[in-house]
């Protein structure tokens, strides 16, 4: 989606996850279950993805949070978006770039903290327990805040 301009964004990717959005809100079984649409280096388009009905987008790691916020202006929460290579860093690196995901979010409702775009198999398991640690711990002081 990232790389369509705003026409066939609209065209050929929008119109489709909307459908996707509809269609499954029209399903007895799965109108209830929250949406959450993701479109790789599609950030500027964030706002017009707000507009589908779902409950949630997923955002890269090529856009600043507090971006994405301010173009969805609390219509969804968002999940995102630490950079996958991170995770080849030393703890200490992964520790600083968790941080700088949760500080450009705020303290603020409605963010799911994950990789920007999934984890690759040669990740060290040690250095997803660091991550999930400093979000736990991180983020418990930005709601004291």
């Amino acid at each position: 989606g990232g790389l369509l301009g705003p026409a066939p964004f609209r065209e050929f990717s929008l119109r489709y996850m909307a459908r996707i959005v509809d269609a499954l809100k029209a399903d007895p079984q799965a109108r209830e279950l929250p949406v959450v649409l993701f479109s790789k280096g599609a950030g500027q388009h964030l706002a017009e993805m707000a507009g589908t009905g779902c409950a949630a987008l997923g955002v890269d790691w090529t856009m600043n949070l507090a971006d994405a916020r301010l173009a969805v202006a609390g219509k969804v929460a968002l999940q995102g978006n630490l950079d996958p290579a991170v995770m080849r860093a030393n703890p200490d690196v992964i520790r600083r770039e968790a941080r700088a995901v949760l500080d450009s979010y705020g303290n603020h409702p409605g963010h799911v903290f994950n990789l920007g775009h999934g984890i690759t198999p040669e990740v060290d398991p040690a250095h997803v327990k660091v991550l999930v640690d400093e979000v736990h711990d991180y983020g418990r002081t930005l709601r004291t805040r």
